[in-house]
């Protein structure tokens, strides 16, 4: 390559002519008058002359592993296991909470589980865990009405919905916590 050749860069949708050479970087002007650095290596001559084009099987195969190597560097790969891991189950019923409930009031049953239910959402958070099924039962609907008033304050962590009719019916909620892949 020499002052002069016409050239474009790969992966890059850009066209220009060598303005200056050093030993591997290549000063490029494009149409628009812009000037920008590239390695040889990421440059390509343009010609309309095939004749000293030379590409063989092995250069062909090189430059797809090339390509393949930048693409999935630092890339992770997450495992699909978590789909298929059973959600973490919670009963919100008051009997499985505390040992006795004479003496407590109805808001203070409600507390103790909003809390339980605050707590193991943070739990899952710091264990990674994905799924969570929060068992409320039909009742009057308070808690049920409760636990999603509490679940719409963790918005864009979180999405709830009704959990599997045919093994909850319709007293349960399942929550499924976004989880960051580190």
């Amino acid at each position: 390559m020499k002052i002069g050749d016409k050239v474009s860069v790969l992966d890059e949708d850009i066209f220009g002519i060598i303005t200056a050479v050093s030993k591997d970087e290549i000063t490029i002007i494009d149409s628009d008058g812009f000037d920008y650095q590239y390695y040889k290596k990421e440059l390509v001559l343009e010609s309309n002359d095939f004749s000293n084009l030379t590409i063989s099987p092995e250069n062909i195969l090189e430059i797809i592993s090339e390509k393949e190597q930048k693409k999935n560097k630092g890339i992770p790969k997450v495992k699909s296991k978590d789909k298929y891991l059973p959600p973490m189950e919670v009963d919100l019923h008051i009997q499985q909470l505390v040992t006795k409930t004479r003496g407590l009031d109805n808001f203070e049953m409600m507390n103790i589980q909003l809390d339980t239910v605050r707590y193991k959402i943070t739990f899952a958070i710091s264990k990674k865990i994905q799924r969570i099924v929060f068992i409320h039962g039909v009742g009057e609907g308070v808690l049920r009405y409760e636990l999603h008033r509490l679940l719409k304050e963790y918005e864009g962590q979180l999405k709830f919905y009704d959990a599997n009719y045919q093994k909850y019916g319709i007293g349960a909620t399942e929550v499924y916590l976004f989880q960051n892949k580190k």
